[in-house]
């Protein structure tokens, strides 16, 4: 029995180094052919909008309300130390180096890069991958490269957007609901917010999310098994796998960028 459990512990930890390397491998091939797919930029708008534009609207509403609980949280606390005036410098801080790049990433993920999976392991399930290899047309240029790179763009535009909502959505909550002076809402943010250590630190955030999430959604798909089954447990994969880089690699950058 002891022998069994030590052979089944060594196969389970040699299939997943072996899917990190077909992974990596992946990822190789994917650089390599994406220069040849931007003489095609059709392939690439169309799939900007099925992951991108069809993302927009979770992305806003969420925001929206991510902003709005943030200023009236930030309320709750600072009124009792009379800073209630520093609540747009709490909620842009929040929203810019850590909700806005996490909050877009898991939607991203949960959203976009379960379709995309999906998407490539149906195609892959019907053989319509195999028959354009049969074709002399590689995937990799035609199906897999356009979603990679579609994905990677929308993340960081999603991200910059859901930021621009969360903030408008606490100055509705802190000016609208609670009555505090506009003049002092926007002054603190100009005055306390620095464009280069606190957006595009967040910024920089969502391109590593956008590019670690669409390689784990597109890879997924293509190395899922062709059937249901499998198509269910990739799908599941990206969701999962993709939300825990996020979260682990989000402690990573700020660990590098606000240390000091």
């Amino acid at each position: 029995m002891m022998r069994d459990k030590l052979q089944s512990l060594g196969r389970h930890t040699l299939d997943i180094f072996a899917r990190i390397g077909r992974g990596a491998e992946f990822l190789i091939h994917t650089l390599y052919v994406l220069p040849a797919i931007l003489l095609r930029p059709a392939l690439v708008i169309r799939q900007l909008y099925y992951v991108g534009v069809q993302t927009l609207v979770i992305i806003v509403v969420a925001g929206l309300f991510v902003g709005m609980v943030m200023a009236l949280q930030s309320y709750i606390v600072l009124v009792d130390f009379g800073a209630e005036e520093s609540i747009s410098l709490m909620v842009a801080l929040s929203i810019m180096r850590e909700l806005g790049p996490v909050f877009t990433g898991l939607l991203f993920a949960g959203r976009a890069g379960s379709a995309l999976t999906a998407e490539i392991g149906l195609m892959k399930s019907t053989e319509q991958l195999s028959g354009m290899e049969m074709m002399a047309v590689d995937p990799m240029k035609y199906v897999i490269a356009p979603r990679f790179l579609a994905g990677f763009i929308s993340v960081p535009l999603l991200t910059a957007i859901f930021m621009s909502v969360a903030i408008l959505g606490g100055y509705l909550v802190a000016v609208e609901l609670l009555q505090l002076y506009d003049g002092v809402f926007w002054s603190q943010l100009q005055a306390k917010v620095d464009f280069y250590e606190d957006f595009m630190n967040g910024m920089i955030k969502s391109v590593v999310f956008g590019f670690v999430i669409v390689w784990i959604a597109v890879f997924e798909g293509f190395d899922c098994l062709p059937t249901s089954e499998g198509l269910g447990q990739a799908t599941t994969r990206t969701v999962v796998h993709g939300s825990l880089a996020v979260l682990g690699l989000d402690f990573i950058l700020t660990a590098i960028m606000f240390s000091a």
